[in-house]
């Protein structure tokens, strides 16, 4: 049966990273509650839910080179242990610097899950399945939201804010020993799979690093223009992306004073989120077309960003806001199969751990100015222009590096005409 692993894999990193991206999250649906009980601005408010993403870059590149040289399974099981004791740390906190101290800590924690993740999921699927594979774990997130909008919301109309930090970080080391317990490092340890399945998989996956490109390391990539072109597009992206997931919470609360109706709200626009993923992932590789479907959704979530600005009624806001979910989440599946498609292939993993670990610090830019601007206006108008302007940027940028992706096929076709005359 080839579909063991997939039962066996996918699920429990799908659990896991959803439990992870709960930590951000949650803080959206509490904030409100955090700033009128630690009486901090909205600017401080950004730094408390941006200071993740600090923490976040320091075992992006780290964490995949332990996970490769050492092992994914117990890395990311030592990972889950320290980011959900950050998480109830969280809980425990007296003021705004802890709470930031602990929010950076915990942003560590998790920063080397995702490469490590990649680590393993490239250990037990093969390059045809891959794109699959990520694509049914990345569907965590809008999945999370779904989910832990409406029970951080629910917990939050029985307990403080701080226990439901304290319950939300059990979860995860709970987790952590179903992880130890199931997930192996390579088929080759697998004592559920059918042998002919594991030698299969095996011989397969051999001939696919044989042939693989030797990678020429951090230091070319660093000089490669359009690795910090799909860098800064990235860092756009992730300013609204964050901007956007971390304030919805704050928007709806207008809409109720109920913090478990506020959940269910907040869970709409990500449930939408969530069915526009799937289906603009499925379009694009019926299309083989990346760039367009990562640019329209972009510019599609820009102008309902601004368009919100201008209508009152809150049936309208939330169609709106259900709108710019989709644009903002749609992008994930088509624009991690650009890089590799413009990039040369000595470089592309240095590259995407660069677009990766540099890329996520817009997790710290959008709440953090989105913030500032609250404060110095007094409304959500100009952050939201701002998180527009972020989003139609990165749109832009994706449009200049697709011309490298219509050069290179030219190049592709050009080269096969030169063999033919020959």
């Amino acid at each position: 049966m080839r579909s063991s692993k997939w039962i066996r894999i996918i699920p429990v990193a799908f659990i896991m990273y959803m439990l992870a991206y709960m930590d951000r999250i949650n803080i959206g649906v509490l904030m409100p509650s955090i700033q009128n009980d630690l009486h901090i601005s909205a600017s401080a408010a950004g730094d408390i839910a941006g200071i993740f993403f600090v923490g976040y870059l320091i075992l992006q590149i780290p964490g995949g080179i332990l996970a490769t040289k050492w092992s994914a399974k117990k890395f990311i099981f030592i990972l889950i242990i320290l980011w959900g004791l950050a998480a109830m740390a969280s809980g425990l906190v007296q003021n705004e610097g802890q709470l930031k101290l602990v929010r950076f800590l915990l942003g560590v924690a998790e920063g080397g899950i995702w490469p490590a993740v990649l680590v393993l999921l490239a250990n037990w699927f093969t390059v045809r399945e891959r794109a699959r594979a990520n694509a049914f774990w990345m569907a965590c997130l809008p999945v999370s939201a779904m989910l832990m909008a409406p029970l951080t919301g629910i917990l939050l109309k029985f307990f403080s804010w701080k226990m439901v930090l304290i319950f939300e970080g059990i979860p995860p080391i709970i987790w952590a020993f179903v992880w130890y317990m199931i997930i192996k490092d390579r088929p080759s340890e697998a004592s559920w799979m059918d042998e002919k399945e594991k030698n299969h998989l095996m011989n397969t996956l051999a001939a696919e690093q044989g042939k693989a490109v030797k990678s020429e390391g951090y230091t070319a990539a660093f000089k490669n223009k359009t690795v910090w072109g799909l860098v800064i597009m990235y860092f756009l992206w992730m300013t609204g992306f964050y901007g956007y997931t971390l304030w919805v919470p704050s928007v709806v609360e207008q809409f109720t004073k109920d913090s478990a109706v506020m959940g269910w709200l907040t869970a709409i626009p990500f449930t939408c989120a969530l069915i526009g993923m799937i289906i603009n992932s499925y379009w694009s590789d019926r299309r083989m077309n990346r760039v367009q479907h990562v640019v329209v959704p972009l510019m599609i979530a820009a102008c309902t960003m601004v368009a919100g600005q201008f209508v009152e009624s809150p049936e309208w806001k939330m169609i709106l806001l259900s709108i710019t979910a989709i644009g903002v989440y749609a992008p994930y599946g088509p624009l991690w199969a650009i890089p590799t498609a413009i990039i040369p292939a000595g470089i592309v993993g240095a590259a995407l751990g660069l677009q990766n670990a540099i890329g996520n610090l817009g997790g710290y830019n959008g709440p953090k100015f989105f913030g500032v601007l609250k404060d110095a206006t007094g409304n959500f108008h100009a952050g939201f222009y701002f998180l527009a302007l972020s989003l139609a940027l990165a749109a832009i940028v994706t449009f200049i590096l697709g011309r490298s992706i219509t050069e290179a096929s030219m190049e592709a076709k050009s080269d096969d005409n030169v063999v033919k005359l020959d």
